[in-house]
């Protein structure tokens, strides 16, 4: 696989060392059992896949690369590159100004944006929409083009799906930069709509079999369907593609929950065999993540921006087993006694008391999202380690880790 070019600040010896080392131990990733580092009174539980992925090296790197290569020019990125705001911080401070933010709202309104700028397209892609609306302005965007190459594999499977005449389920998040791109592309080729979780499949599967009527559809799905959409034509014939940062089990038990209501219907062929659209990074965290399950822990760290969807899949699945606490940084980490949180599904940022349990010997497991630096990551288990008296030595237990 590439290596990638990325600034020195988002990497992390620690972290790295450990990377390499379970790297060279398992080349072909047969292996998901977690590796525990233990420093005395704690130990910290790490998946075997966690933080950046493929397509986020490659957005940093070509970011970074419009900034040296265009001194003086006016750099635009069409909204967050990943969802770290740390990276995007770091980008803004060198420059480069966001066109819009994550849920599409200008910041720069279209018509300042000139054919002299240069525009980066973010690791999640953009609509047709907006491509033709850059090119519209003479914008050359394709060097600078970020987006993941499996989020493309997601457009050109619908685009196959479409072209057979199914109609695309997209199991995604409406508002998130991904989906909207995804929704865009496929609605090109077929009728499209887009449904958050189970819930909506479940409501979207009453018009299916023809027990709700259109009015309603089109109130209950306002916004999430393309245009022209029928839902008394357009359901005959569906696959399920989604937002590459989905839960795999949810994407899997929808696709599953389709297949049987239609194939009941209209018959085998009325169901496409889309299969898994995750990215092999969505698919190596979760796995990871679920090996963690197995092991002893008290509590769990997951590191990423609050916006990041990936993140917080990672949080859903710990939480099955263990206190989670989803935080951005180390600056979350108040005291022994105090830390914040945030709660996806509120969308706030709480305070916990106590978090640290009252033992005499501590586990936590500590993973981070496919858009969070190591370094951030590696800031985290030291500002833990700060807070219990005795630790080993961060150095010589590394050392006797990655010699086993």
């Amino acid at each position: 696989m590439k290596k990638f070019e990325i600034p020195e600040q988002y990497r992390s010896t620690i972290i790295g060392s450990l990377k390499a080392w379970r790297k060279s131990k398992d080349p072909r990733k047969q292996d998901f059992e977690p590796t525990t580092i233990d420093f005395g009174p704690i130990s910290f539980i790490l998946p075997r896949h966690f933080g950046f992925c493929y397509g986020v090296e490659n957005a940093i790197e070509i970011s970074y690369k419009a900034i040296s290569e265009n001194p003086g020019k006016r750099i635009l990125l069409l909204s967050q590159m990943i969802h770290n705001p740390a990276v995007n911080e770091d980008l803004e401070r060198r420059g480069i100004q966001f066109i819009m933010d994550t849920e599409g709202h200008q910041f720069i309104p279209w018509d300042d944006v000139t054919s002299d700028d240069i525009v980066v397209i973010p690791a999640f892609g953009t609509t047709v929409e907006i491509e033709q609306l850059l090119a519209s302005k003479g914008i050359e965007t394709k060097k600078y083009n970020t987006t993941c190459p499996f989020v493309e594999k997601v457009w050109k499977r619908s685009a196959e799906i479409g072209g057979k005449g199914f109609t695309n389920i997209i199991h995604g998040k409406y508002k998130h930069e991904e989906t909207r791109a995804t929704f865009s592309h496929s609605a090109q080729n077929s009728p499209s709509i887009i449904i958050r979780d189970m819930k909506e499949a479940e409501q979207l599967a009453k018009y299916l079999r023809g027990e709700g009527n259109a009015s309603d559809f089109y109130s209950e799905f306002k916004g999430k369907y393309s245009e022209g959409f029928d839902p008394t034509k357009d359901l005959r014939n569906v696959g399920v593609v989604n937002q590459t940062t989905m839960l795999a089990t949810e994407t899997q038990e929808i696709a599953d929950f389709f297949k049987q209501e239609v194939q009941k219907l209209h018959g085998e062929n009325s169901f496409a065999d889309t299969r898994d659209t995750l990215c092999y990074a969505t698919n190596d965290n979760q796995d990871s993540t679920l090996a963690v399950l197995n092991k002893e822990a008290d509590l769990a760290l997951v590191i990423g921006g609050y916006n990041s969807s990936n993140t917080s899949q990672l949080a859903t699945i710990l939480s099955q087993k263990m206190p989670v606490y989803f935080i951005k940084d180390a600056s979350e980490i108040l005291s022994e006694k105090h830390i914040n949180h945030f709660v996806y599904a509120d969308q706030k940022l709480y305070t916990q008391e106590n978090w640290l349990p009252a033992k005499e010997k501590v586990n936590i497991v500590v993973t981070s999202g496919a858009s969070c630096p190591d370094t951030i990551v590696e800031e985290v288990l030291r500002t833990v380690l700060n807070l219990f008296p005795g630790v080993q030595n961060i150095e010589n237990v590394l050392q006797e880790v990655t010699s086993k």
